[in-house]
């Protein structure tokens, strides 16, 4: 009887209410990234639409270039077209690309560039007046305020509004049409709602999937941001959007302890990855940009480790250069020449591979999106590491699909106005029982006890488990088919406990969707691995059970949920200058 008494009273405690925010736009971008901000600069120049951008931290300092880069690494140099841009991205990706995303935004880099450059950013040039390029396809800058110069432009733009600090979690979708989205501040006691003819996703990649190579003070360290969590690909699942290549993991390699970029070190200073012995083994793997993470493996493995970049005998001037190129973007590479007391051209850099995240910039997984980057679900488009098929995009084909979505939408929305109508009662009834559902979802959380285990605990728990069964550093990113069942059946059961997480506060709220977020990513992720009966790029899907390459499999592994079920299957190769989606 005194147990119910308990309960009774646990009960009639008095549950927070969010308080709820309607708001109405033509166009909201759900983050403010790289992708995002241009796509916001695009829009207002070239239209008078209203925009919303919805951004989880601070659109000075957020997304992949918060801490800066020191160079523009897709750029077509003098002497090189665009198609050569698109031949060395398919080649590093063994076939697996979409010709028509790579053209058309490698058609842009130049414009974007000089784009950029008036808005501030700092491009350096020879004494010709020429920019310094790096290799191929690479120029040289001072980047440390690319991001800030991005926002800067923002937010001075016509009929843009920025909302730093919230939280989008949910679309606002109905009959394969998207409506709008939902969110929630992280500091105040407050839900969005956002209606909206179109919605440019633009979240980034997915990281913090797999345990990291350092624990402690450095743990996520991997030269991307922690706080992209898979968000925006988390909301397209569950939305239906039609999804492409997760199995085609990004595994970084870095300078070991510092996971600093080796790029300036391997390109700027020409320095050939060798082993402990003093061999070259990049000879011996291949040059893809999986192959030189699949040969430092490799050559650890039969103990002919550890690795190098091997700097040692570089110039002076080289070793100068290298010194002030790593201030600029990773300090505590050049912290770590000086502490040692040598030089980068008396030593020789140790390297290896960092956790395996899903980052549409790097390989090509991400939304299956039609030539203007708009997705399988109407008026949802996608720009940026959340948009898959475009491989080696980096800064410049995140800004290009920014623009090139943001000009699409114009197109649309000005079509669409002229035989506008009122939703259908159906519809608007639908969305609403929807807000409700998500907004409820919030209190709930905000307003349980604490129960078994922490937000902490659990992501702990997804990262041991994919770690151990999908293919981490443990197993030396190798993985077969029944790791990959044990990995499914253990990820659905941190889902089902995940419906028990609480949140004392709005902050932990936003970490409690994050590892929802990523829970999601991981549950479409180890289905592409187990669908891709093959090994096409080594380390990034390494399977024991398939270990060569099948040509049948010379096709994009896609998914979508379906009535609650994730279905995967093969979509051909795609061919023409211009991609539509059909079905």
């Amino acid at each position: 009887m005194e147990e119910n008494k308990d309960d009774k009273s646990k009960n009639n405690k008095e549950n927070k209410k969010l308080k709820i925010k309607e708001l109405e736009t033509d166009v909201l971008i759900i983050g403010g990234g790289t992708a995002g901000c241009y796509a916001a600069l695009t829009l207002s120049r070239n239209s008078n639409l209203s925009i919303i951008v919805a951004e989880k931290a601070n659109i000075k300092r957020s997304g992949c270039l918060a801490a800066g880069i020191n160079a523009i690494n897709a750029y077509n140099v003098k002497g090189r077209v665009p198609q050569d841009y698109v031949d060395y991205a398919e080649k590093d990706a063994n076939g697996i690309v979409r010709h028509d995303l790579l053209l058309t935004a490698a058609n842009r880099f130049n414009e974007i560039t000089a784009d950029v450059e008036k808005l501030g950013l700092v491009i350096l040039k020879d004494e010709n007046g020429e920019y310094v390029a790096r290799g191929n396809r690479n120029i040289k800058i001072n980047g440390e305020n690319f991001k800030p110069i991005l926002a800067n432009a923002v937010n001075k733009a016509k009929n843009v509004k920025v909302i730093n600090t919230l939280n989008i979690t949910d679309l606002l979708a109905k009959d394969g049409k998207v409506h709008g989205a939902v969110g929630f501040s992280i500091k105040n006691e407050e839900a969005y709602v956002i209606r909206a003819k179109k919605v440019l996703i633009s979240t980034g990649g997915a990281s913090g999937l797999y345990k990291p190579n350092n624990p402690g003070f450095s743990r996520h360290k991997m030269w991307y941001p922690p706080f992209n969590t898979g968000a925006g690909y988390a909301m397209g699942i569950l939305a239906g959007a039609e999804m492409t290549t997760f199995e085609m993991r990004f595994i970084a390699l870095r300078c070991k302890d510092t996971i600093a970029p080796v790029g300036t070190i391997a390109q700027g200073v020409g320095a050939k990855q060798v082993n402990s012995r003093g061999f070259v083994y990049e000879d011996k793997y291949g040059l893809t940009t999986s192959e030189r993470v699949y040969g430092t493996v490799r050559e650890n493995q039969l103990g002919n480790g550890p690795c190098y970049l091997k700097t040692s005998g570089i110039s002076e001037e080289e070793s100068e250069s290298l010194l002030k190129a790593y201030l600029n973007m990773a300090p505590s590479q050049t912290l770590k020449w000086i502490e040692s007391g040598k030089n980068p051209n008396e030593q020789d850099v140790e390297i290896q591979g960092t956790e395996p995240y899903i980052v549409g910039g790097h390989t090509a997984s991400g939304f299956w999106v039609n030539t203007q980057r708009e997705t399988t679900v109407s008026g949802l488009y996608a720009a940026g590491d959340v948009a898959g098929g475009f491989p080696q995009k980096y800064v410049t084909g995140a800004l290009a699909e920014g623009e090139i979505a943001a000009f699409d939408i114009i197109s649309k929305i000005s079509a669409e106005n002229e035989k506008c109508g009122k939703l259908d009662e159906n519809v608007e009834n639908f969305l609403k029982e929807q807000k409700n559902k998500i907004i409820n979802q919030y209190e709930k959380i905000r307003n349980r006890n604490p129960k078994r285990f922490s937000t902490e605990d659990m992501e702990e728990g997804m990262q041991k488990i994919m770690d151990e069964y999908a293919g981490g550093i443990s197993t030396n990113y190798q993985f077969n088919e029944k790791q990959l069942n044990l990995a499914k059946q253990k990820i659905n059961q941190l889902i089902e406990l995940s419906e028990e997480l609480s949140a004392k506060n709005m902050h932990e709220l936003m970490f409690v969707y994050e590892l929802k977020e990523r829970l999601t990513v991981c549950k479409s992720l180890i289905e592409h691995l187990r669908f891709r009966k093959e090994t096409r790029w080594h380390s990034f899907n390494e399977n024991l059970d398939y270990p060569k390459t099948d040509e049948k499999y010379f096709k994009y592994v896609n998914s979508r949920l379906i009535n609650g079920e994730l279905k995967v299957f093969t979509r051909e190769i795609v061919k023409e200058d211009r991609y539509e989606h059909n079905n």
